[in-house]
């Protein structure tokens, strides 16, 4: 089995150990994560910080997609299958291409954060909305997530659930994605077993 985390910056990843897990296999990670630690491959589909990694230098070294690569600053161009999803979702498809059989989703949240607004390691950050601000719409994530999950039925997807992680209907329904509590998450993390 080959095991693939795709870290979203919903805050139920806050207190999780990134290094412990990347033993266990690679990271996907989105967005301003590169700013705390170097995923095995980041994705940013919003230009302005998708501009700021390129022009950073840090696609010359690491493998960074987006949808519209500058050239000659090394970055990749998202495949057309996926290319006007949200960043999330192309790191979950880019795992799955990649050839991971099981797929960790950590921090896609999908909902309020703990006082019913922005849910995001990042707010109040560059690039990013204020804490107090509305959530962010997610049913596009949704519809996005679905639709990978069926076109890569073969793989198992399971979403890691913290206590700001919202409750979504329709990823109920789907027959190879599972929910996961945080704790029972870190605890075999702990222990480096049963992935």
């Amino acid at each position: 089995m080959t095991i693939a985390f795709v870290i979203g910056n919903g805050v139920s990843r806050q207190g999780l150990s990134l290094p412990a897990i990347n033993c266990v296999g690679k990271i996907y990670g989105c967005n301003a994560i590169y700013r705390d630690y170097t995923p095995d491959v980041l994705v940013a589909t919003d230009t302005p910080i998708a501009r700021l990694i390129q022009e950073s230098g840090y696609a010359l070294k690491h493998r960074f997609y987006t949808r519209r690569p500058i050239a000659e600053l090394g970055a990749l161009k998202l495949s057309k299958d996926y290319y006007g999803y949200s960043s999330g979702p192309n790191a979950v498809s880019l795992a799955a291409k990649d050839g991971a059989t099981r797929i960790y989703m950590i921090g896609f949240d999908m909902g309020p954060g703990t006082h019913n607004g922005f849910n995001n390691v990042y707010a109040d950050t560059e690039f990013y909305k204020s804490a107090t601000a509305l959530p962010t719409y997610t049913g596009n994530w949704v519809k996005q997530i679905i639709k990978i999950t069926h076109d890569f039925q073969h793989i198992d997807f399971v979403r890691i659930c913290g206590e700001t992680t919202a409750r979504i209907q329709e990823l109920d329904a789907v027959k190879n994605l599972r929910h996961e509590d945080l704790s029972t998450f870190v605890n075999r993390i702990n222990n480096q077993k049963d992935f």
